[in-house]
């Protein structure tokens, strides 16, 4: 995979959702730092719902090589959505989303309270692709929670998130980056699992392209 030295964009906008408990911020975080590793500026902007009930989390990250931008994304103007639960893509697009922007989301659906209970319905995963289809550019799905409960932790799907973004190629993201990121504070041990995990983001996007 080339490694660009400078985002497609300035400022380039990303914006990382989920529901509460998924690692929203934690994968927010490891972007964040990856970037600023490779001399960019960052700013995060982070919104809560009823993240401990499941509600929805949302982490803005806005990047670019000259100066820093307000936290939050204008309204129709995000690059890339990365999605920890499929439905939240759908919400983000609602608000942000514009003709070229970029989706990746994992499979694995978090049923809401009321979806549980019998009150709400939740869409299978064909209508939801469907929908993003319609409102993406380029949309990916990305099995990340099935195949990191697979190595054992999932929360690796996150990792996998984050390498499906480097794949893209559209910011200085790269796996010496990463493990250098989290090698300040992983052991060696958990430091190999995660770039496992990042190295099969990469696979499943490239795959797809």
């Amino acid at each position: 995979m080339a490694t660009r030295q400078q985002p497609v964009k300035d400022p380039y906008n990303i914006i990382i959702t989920g529901v509460g408990g998924q690692g929203n911020v934690m994968a927010s975080r490891v972007l964040s730092n990856m970037l600023v590793e490779k001399g960019l500026n960052v700013t995060i902007g982070e919104t809560f719902g009823a993240s401990q009930r499941g509600g929805s989390v949302m982490s803005h990250i806005r990047v670019s090589p000259r100066g820093t931008w307000s936290p939050q994304i204008p309204k129709g103007q995000v690059d890339v959505v990365v999605t920890l639960e499929p439905i939240e893509a759908v919400r983000v697009l609602a608000r942000y989303g514009n003709p070229s922007v970029r989706v990746l989301t994992n499979t694995r659906p978090i049923y809401p309270a009321g979806v549980i209970a019998g009150e709400a319905d939740y869409p299978d995963l064909p209508t939801i692709k469907e929908t993003l289809d319609k409102l993406a550019a380029r949309t990916w799905f990305i099995d990340a929670t099935d195949r990191a409960m697979s190595m054992g932790n999932p929360i690796l799907g996150n990792i996998m998130m984050i390498g499906a973004l480097a794949a893209l190629e559209e910011l200085p993201l790269d796996r010496d980056v990463f493990a250098a990121v989290l090698g300040r504070t992983l052991p060696e041990e958990k430091l190999d699992d995660n770039i496992k995990a990042f190295d099969l983001g990469v696979e499943m996007v490239n795959k797809a392209s």
